[in-house]
């Protein structure tokens, strides 16, 4: 008994760690080790794996450190060369660096939200709508203005914009399920029975609201309905008539001009009897259609043709482009060889039809010269717009965001012909909520993209903001003329010592010192021309054309290969500060195209250029022939050894 008692002491331990070990029973996965159910040394072996792997997760693949050594070292390699010390690391190595910090940062802006994961499907859903828009800048020519024109007008979301899309058959317009996307005056062309004929899309006009945006875009929409040839109404077919239909309907019939009322959204047949409804508007025309899908709008056409003046048909003599001739015998080099790059002649049996011929990197001649007006929301671009054409083209109110749709305006001026394109402001991804604001930032991008010129506005009361040098940036890297323009002169009063500006009124303030601050700012568009202007009383507008002119003109300007490889003799090379592991040896070069100005070295051998190099070999090209405005691109090609030999 006694001998029992001893061996259940003894054993009692055992006992206790046998009741805390968790029971496998045949249901069990046997796969995973349990630190209860091993030994004391298995547990350690287990431990310690587990808290390796734990410090494995939580470990950046690049510290903080090593990034940082990584900069300084970059910052060693490039020097004080150029541009100065102060800005050793280029813009054009570490833009594209930037631009993914840029991402990063707006989405950390928005993580951590229940939202970040839809904030991240919207712009993805916005990016996928933009590639199908159209630009502003490719409907329409010059003669258009002759043609008659045809205004579409309503209540904010009745499906104004799709019936615009629907007849121009573009993506001219944004379309959405937000009330008052459109805002300003759209224009496009429709062709039907053989007829041209301009429309003119308008924003919801709400009469009674005091607002003021609506008031603005209910002042848009007059200056459309005054100088069209007909209307088109369009009300919502799906709902009952309201207040800003009745009094709307109210303000057309006094114009006296023709009205046609297209009651939208009847998708089926049997819904067409609804929209007698209407007829209590007072409009003898009235046309069920479906914007959406195209049903009714053969009929609408065909009354609204039949209203139209009748069509004046003039002879005009046919055109060519001016100096084509000249620019072809410019690409020869000396011998008849094509420089590379350069298209051959076009076929004579070929006519020259309105539009621009391009060529290789944009190299084009072009009857006008688009300007796209770039910056920050709220900084004086639709002002600015609204100065150099001398209309009231664009909505302007000191609301950040009033622009979503592009407006652009043609304006004619000492034989030159320049399109000016308003664009909404560029902002961060965390900045922009609506679909509406999304897309018209994605937009301008591309608006931007598709210019020649661009006029980069600061504001002169904020000075350069870091979003104001990240779309500079986007224009840089795309190759687009640049100009900076500061906006809001008027305000700024004084700039003292320190950089910071007083509104002390006692005397004007220094332009060499502000220069200056901006040029330090935007140390990378050292090339590009500022000017200092005033948009709201229009000062400094003439200075703006006069700088455009100039600017489109030294980026389509071509040097000879015997000029450049004359000017290649005269280079010292050993003034360029490149390490000599990334130094290469030029035999010759040649321009291969303009807009932008891109220039082909032949090297000894096959290799991207040192950036400091490209610098360097920049800034002795300016030197020289100017290109005043525009970037300058390089291409590298290695010379075959082998045919040299042979």
């Amino acid at each position: 008994m006694a001998a029992k008692r001893t061996e259940k002491k003894r054993l009692g331990k055992k006992h206790r760690q046998a009741s805390t070990r968790p029971k496998l029973g045949r249901t069990a996965p046997r796969g995973t080790a349990t630190t209860g159910a091993v030994s004391p040394k298995k547990r350690k072996e287990l431990a310690a794996k587990k808290a390796a792997a734990t410090k494995l997760a939580k470990t950046p693949t690049k510290s903080p450190d090593r990034e940082h050594k990584v900069v300084l070292r970059n910052r060693d390699e490039a020097g004080t060369r150029g541009y100065g010390g102060d800005f050793d690391d280029q813009r054009e190595e570490h833009a594209a660096r930037d631009t993914r910090t840029l991402g990063k940062r707006n989405k950390s802006s928005v993580a951590g939200g229940a939202g970040s994961g839809h904030e991240e499907r919207d712009w993805k859903e916005a990016e996928k709508i933009a590639s199908a828009l159209t630009l502003a800048t490719d409907v329409g020519h010059r003669e258009a203005t002759r043609l008659p024109l045809v205004a579409i007008c309503g209540r904010p979301n009745v499906g104004k914009s799709t019936l615009f899309n629907r007849l121009t058959q573009t993506r001219r317009s944004i379309v959405g399920d937000e009330p008052g996307i459109t805002r300003d005056r759209i224009y496009g062309e429709v062709e039907w029975a053989g007829r041209d004929v301009r429309i003119v899309d308008t924003g919801g006009v709400v009469p009674d609201d005091e607002a003021l945006i609506p008031s603005e875009i209910f002042r848009q929409a007059k200056v459309g309905l005054e100088e069209a040839d007909v209307i088109i109404m369009v009300v919502d077919g799906r709902t009952e008539l309201a207040a800003p239909d009745v009094e709307l309907a109210r303000l057309l019939l006094r114009g006296g001009k023709p009205i046609f009322l297209a009651v939208n959204k009847m998708d089926a047949p049997d819904m067409y009897a609804a929209a007698e409804n209407f007829r209590r508007l007072g409009f003898k025309n009235v046309c069920p259609i479906s914007a959406e899908h195209g049903a009714g709008i053969g009929d609408l056409l065909d009354e609204v043709w039949a209203a139209l003046p009748p069509e004046f048909v003039a002879e005009e003599p046919e055109e060519r482009f001016e100096g084509e001739e000249e620019e072809f015998e410019e690409d020869m080099d000396g011998g008849g060889d094509p420089l590379p790059g350069a298209q051959t002649p076009p076929d004579e049996e070929v006519p020259a039809g309105p539009g621009r011929r391009l060529r290789s990197h944009g190299e084009h001649i072009s009857r006008e010269t688009k300007i796209a007006i770039i910056g920050r929301p709220n900084v004086g671009k639709s002002t600015l717009l609204n100065a150099l054409t001398n209309s009231d083209r664009a909505i302007v109110s000191p609301i950040a965001g009033t622009t979503r749709d592009a407006v652009d305006e043609v304006v004619e001026r000492d034989g030159h012909s320049f399109r000016f394109i308003d664009t909404a402001g560029i902002r961060r991804k965390g900045k922009t909520k609506l679909m509406a604001e999304k897309l018209s930032v994605i937009m301008s991008r591309k608006h931007l993209e598709a210019a020649d010129v661009s006029l980069l506005v600061i504001d002169a009361t904020e000075g350069v903001a870091a979003a104001d040098a990240n779309i500079g940036g986007y224009a840089h890297e795309s190759g687009r003329s640049v100009i900076i323009v500061v906006n809001k002169w008027d305000l700024v009063t004084k700039v003292g010592p320190d950089g910071k500006m007083l509104f002390d009124g006692s005397e004007p303030a220094n332009k060499k010192l502000y220069e200056e601050q901006v040029r330090d700012s935007l140390k990378y568009l050292d090339y590009a021309p500022l000017l200092f202007v005033s948009a709201s009383e229009s000062k400094g507008i003439d200075e703006v054309f006069k700088k455009v002119e100039l600017v489109a003109r030294e980026r389509r300007k071509r040097v000879s290969t015997g000029a450049m490889n004359r000017f290649l003799d005269k280079i010292d090379f050993q003034r360029a500060s490149v390490p000599m592991n990334r130094r290469v040896k030029i035999y010759y070069m040649t321009q291969a195209a303009v807009a932008p100005p891109t220039f082909v070295l032949f090297t000894d051998r096959d290799v991207k250029l040192h950036f400091s190099y490209e610098r360097f070999l920049a800034n002795e090209i300016r030197d020289t022939f100017k290109f005043i405005g525009s970037p300058i691109w390089f291409k590298v090609k290695a010379r075959n050894k082998k045919k040299d030999k042979d």
